[in-house]
């Protein structure tokens, strides 16, 4: 049996340990934020935190997270109001969507440890997600909003995989 936390809620899992943690978050718990874009780890379509870092789902067997803490687009933050989903609505950031969710959690993995990144580290940091839209510029744009946000509430604490432990 494989136990682990998915958006602040136990789960156990007796499956073929094989099976890639992105199938177990779609078919089994119905959480469709993230997506299957490659299936190689190349695309962030399918990015997912574990334990707070951004990873890739649809190569990350079940087997490798056990005791370990997920969290989804979905459990981001409650009602959408984390910064970086804030400023993805401000800055008009999708356009057919299909990427975002990888690149949101992308970009609130970058914020959580390095909460001022320069252009260089950002460029650098998303250069895994892709979009197919090229939306980069207003991807951009969000990350510097979001993060100057984040620095103007420094005391404000989002629904993170740290207090989703703390809260179960």
């Amino acid at each position: 049996m494989i136990t682990f936390t998915v958006n602040g809620i136990k789960h156990e899992f007796s499956g073929d340990s094989s099976t890639p943690v992105l199938w177990y978050l779609r078919d089994e718990l119905n959480l469709t934020g993230p997506k299957f874009g490659c299936g190689m780890a190349q695309c962030g379509a399918c990015t997912v935190h574990i334990d707070g870092v951004a990873q890739r789902s649809c190569v990350l067997p079940v087997s490798a997270v056990q005791g370990r803490n997920i969290t989804t687009i979905e459990g981001l933050s409650e009602g959408g109001d984390h910064p970086v989903q804030q400023a993805w609505i401000e800055h008009q950031v999708p356009q057919c969507g299909f990427c975002q969710c990888g690149q949101i959690m992308q970009a609130a993995s970058l914020l959580a440890s390095n909460p001022n990144p320069t252009d260089k580290e950002i460029v650098q940091n998303m250069s895994g997600n892709i979009c197919r839209c090229g939306t980069y510029p207003r991807i951009h744009k969000a990350i510097k909003s979001a993060a100057k946000s984040m620095s103007a509430n420094a005391g404000v604490h989002y629904f993170t995989p740290q207090r989703a432990r703390e809260e179960v």
